[in-house]
């Protein structure tokens, strides 16, 4: 089975936050003066549509579930938490020589537009082997349907 993408609304509206959130990362208000090890950090995010709902899902490596905050506010979806250091604690006597150090950790937050018409209060949300899924049901009111047609009621026959 072939997954053709095609650019959608929700592509554009992923794109859009991951711009915002990249711009937020690097603005100047503490983010490049914090020290390595507690960098802000974006977990990588897919978004797509089935029949019924929008599935999120996003890579949390190394995070714990108790350590992550999911709200919904207006239309906006938002994932935050934190990953612990990923390199053990300098020990008291000996000296822990790092070599590469890329795996960041500390606070994330991704914040995701969602379409108007969603269904708030059936949000579910799980979390295996580091990837969080969320779907979020489309409301009834979006679905498609079929409308029948009514018979109309026989005319009388014009009188001659």
């Amino acid at each position: 089975m072939a997954i053709t993408h095609y650019p959608t609304l929700f592509d554009r509206m992923l794109d859009w936050s991951r711009q915002v959130d990249d711009a937020m990362s690097r603005s100047s208000t503490g983010i490049a003066e914090m020290p390595a090890r507690n960098q802000l950090w974006l977990p990588a995010v897919d978004l797509y549509e089935t029949d019924t709902a929008f599935v999120i899902e996003a890579d949390l490596p190394g995070v714990h579930q108790e350590n992550v905050d999911i709200q919904f506010d207006r239309g906006t979806l938002t994932i935050t938490g934190t990953r612990a250091d990923t390199l053990p604690a300098q020990k008291e006597r000996g000296q822990l020589r790092v070599f590469s150090s890329e795996r960041l950790s500390g606070g994330f937050s991704r914040s995701i537009r969602l379409p108007e018409h969603v269904d708030a209060e059936h949000i579910e949300a799980s979390f295996s082997q580091g990837v969080l899924t969320l779907k979020v049901p489309k409301s009834k009111a979006s679905l498609p349907r079929k409308i029948t047609i009514k018979a109309a009621e026989a005319a009388p026959a014009p009188a001659r």
